[in-house]
């Protein structure tokens, strides 16, 4: 027992002395979030198979957006092909639109991925020709159906209106990073399917002109072949989903929107043609390759934004446009096909919090595999397995409060939010080589995959070495490409 005279000076001596320091954890920062409005996605999804559902031909007849009048070039719209005439009443309910449009995108992602990982493993055009073929020496009969059957490339989401020809007819078209060479549906048809608009008749129009088997452009195509009775060239394109289009090789006049004609672009005129492509009557190619529509024209900037998938209204796509962007990275090409736009991806963070990802990830080697492309047909973001288990189990982490559900297709994160107007979840941020980033809004990352209320991480595993940013996270983004100062450019909520 302390003495009692003691007693008042080892209490004097405690309130002086410094304070002992107590270990502890340092508090974690908050965690970044973005709301999600529930209810807004919703009523869009609804929206899109329902009986009143506006299709694109009346949402052009209210349009007064103007197109084609761009101070540096040219210009014209975009909408989601769900909203094509052909399209409309297709699927009874939302549930079965989602799974229609991820079977497509599980077509197309293995295409892209197929293309690029030939083309690090040195696989040359010519390799690309049936075996019964030799260029420059087969029939237009020697040519029928797909190059490779699985290796091509997707058939598209977007689609613009384009006129084709002098006098110029006006034809859905879809829009294609991943793709280096145009064409439309013509007449006579061997076998074409179904679009909105009358297939295209070359004998109609005072511009068209067949390409001859030596000219340059002939010699650019990855299969061709050559008619023997005129001299004609003849190309072929085989897409990941099975489809194709075989025909004559020509030039025509392009219109695009208010804009003055484009003459001689290089396109295929295909009497041939079979797959998925369902209302558009072509494809315009905005690859990087010496064929595509760009390069055609010299344009060494261009750019798009891509509206919501569930939306009948449009944006555009520019041309010549140099805009500057919010958010810049450097556009990186492979050595070994010009096609592709890469970005230089370095990062992810969810919550504000960047992952533990090795940068090999997302590397391109000496080769050209692996890398990261930005493509405007693929729709959901394809990670390597362990960058998508990274991203996965911290935005699990960040959602501890929703109520999950089963997954949906080749969605594995799933939740139920039937009962919930708008929730918080962990913001999504890509990070760029050069130290931008791109911060997602909800709507980007977290969609409806029916009209009841589930909803899905929008982003999957891959096993191959390409990782590809799908349009499911490009929506409401201007994405922008500069080839000259070799920069691609994202800017928010500029449709």
């Amino acid at each position: 027992m302390q003495p009692p005279i003691l007693l008042p000076l080892l209490l004097l001596l405690l309130a002086v002395s410094p304070r002992p320091v107590l270990s502890r954890r340092h508090a974690s920062p908050p965690l970044a979030t973005e709301t999600l409005d529930v209810a807004a996605s919703l009523s869009r999804a609804r929206a899109a198979v329902s009986a009143e559902a506006v299709s694109l031909h009346q949402s052009a007849a209210v349009s007064t957006e103007v197109v084609g009048e761009h101070e540096e070039g040219l210009a014209l719209r975009l909408h989601s092909r769900d909203f094509l005439p052909e399209e409309q009443g297709r699927h009874t309910s939302y549930r079965s639109l989602v799974l229609a449009r991820l079977r497509r995108d599980s077509a197309r992602a293995a295409a892209v991925s197929a293309r690029a990982a030939m083309a690090a493993d040195g696989v040359s055009r010519f390799d690309l020709m049936p075996a019964n073929v030799t260029a420059f020496e087969a029939s237009a009969a020697e040519i029928q159906g797909p190059v490779v059957s699985g290796v091509g490339l997707g058939s598209g989401e977007y689609f613009s209106r384009v006129g084709v020809g002098s006098p110029a007819r006006q034809l859905y078209m879809v829009l294609d990073t991943g793709s280096d060479v145009t064409w439309v549906q013509c007449q006579p048809c061997a076998d074409c399917y179904q679009q909105s608009d009358p297939v295209f008749d070359p004998s109609l129009s005072t511009s068209y002109a067949s390409v001859a088997c030596d000219n340059p452009r002939c010699h650019d195509l990855d299969a061709a072949a050559c008619r023997n009775s005129t001299g004609a060239c003849l190309y072929e394109v085989a897409y990941g989903d099975g489809s194709y289009t075989v025909g004559d090789f020509a030039t025509e006049t392009l219109t695009l929107g208010d804009s003055a004609p484009v003459s001689s672009v290089a396109i295929g005129c295909g009497h041939d043609n079979e797959g998925l492509f369902v209302g558009a009557a072509g494809l315009l190619a905005l690859g990087g390759g010496p064929l595509s529509f760009p390069s055609q024209i010299s344009a060494t900037t261009f750019s798009y934004c891509l509206v919501d998938r569930d939306s009948p209204s449009s944006s555009t796509l520019q041309f010549g446009d140099a805009a500057d962007a919010e958010v810049t990275a450097p556009l990186i090409r492979s050595p070994r096909t010009s096609t592709f736009y890469y970005v230089g991806l370095s990062g992810i963070s969810v919550g504000g919090q960047i992952l533990s990802i090795p940068s090999s990830a997302f590397a391109m080697d000496s080769t050209g595999a692996g890398g990261v492309i930005v493509d405007s047909g693929t729709a959901v973001t394809r990670l390597q397995s362990s960058a998508y288990a990274a991203l996965r189990d911290a935005f699990v982490r960040g959602t501890q409060s929703l109520s999950r559900t089963s997954g949906v297709s080749l969605f594995d994160t799933c939740y139920d939010l039937s009962d919930r107007t708008s929730v918080e979840v962990p913001a999504v941020s890509l990070r760029f080589t050069g130290g931008g980033e791109l911060r997602l809004p909800a709507k980007n990352y977290l969609i409806p995959v029916d009209g009841a209320g589930t909803y899905c991480l929008a982003f999957a595993p891959t096993n191959a070495a390409v990782s590809i940013i799908g349009n499911v996270q490009q929506q409401g983004t201007r994405v922008s490409f500069d080839t000259a100062k070799a920069t691609v450019g994202f800017t928010s909520n500029k449709c």
